[in-house]
């Protein structure tokens, strides 16, 4: 059974090296073999580097720890987002939003009014600086405020044209 063996490889071999030379002599044909295979590639696109930077309103200092949300929009969509914190200049920076998108950003930190806005990224980058302002009364409708003629707690009905009383609920 061995002897046959023997005579088999030795009657392919000389074949075998013929279409092998012949292969490798043809140009081209590895490139198009490999070009053939899979998906072609398609380079990843340019990404905006986007730098914040966040102070405190009331003094200017960097703030450390704040919280930056991203929220890359794609055509108006939200495509989720990513969450760094502020290093000791108040700084975060990332690189991975492709240029032409839009960004929402919000900015969060303990004892500090949260903040939010939307921003285009037309160029390969964006700096951003942010002054955080610390919490505020809210606006009530039943306080006096200057320039509503004094009207504490009404409201016009729109049928009767007569102030009426508001009341909480």
């Amino acid at each position: 059974m061995s002897d046959m063996s023997r005579i088999d490889v030795r009657r392919w071999l000389p074949l075998l090296v013929v279409v092998l030379v012949a292969l490798l002599a043809v140009p081209g044909w590895m490139e198009a073999q490999q070009q053939g295979r899979g998906r072609k590639y398609k380079p990843p696109p340019e990404t905006c580097k986007i730098t914040v930077t966040v102070l405190k309103g009331n003094t200017g200092k960097p703030l450390e720890n704040a919280s930056v949300v991203f929220h890359p929009l794609e055509n108006g969509k939200d495509k989720g987002n990513m969450e760094l914190k502020t290093n000791e200049d108040g700084k975060v920076t990332i690189d991975v939003i492709p240029v032409g998108d839009q960004l929402r950003l919000q900015v969060l930190a303990e004892g500090y009014q949260t903040f939010g806005n939307d921003y285009d990224l037309p160029t390969n980058e964006k700096v951003i600086e942010i002054k955080l302002q610390r919490p505020q009364k809210q606006y009530s409708i039943y306080e006096n405020h200057s320039g509503n003629g004094g009207q504490q707690g009404q409201t016009q009905s729109q049928d009767s044209g007569k102030p009426q009383d508001q009341k909480p609920q």
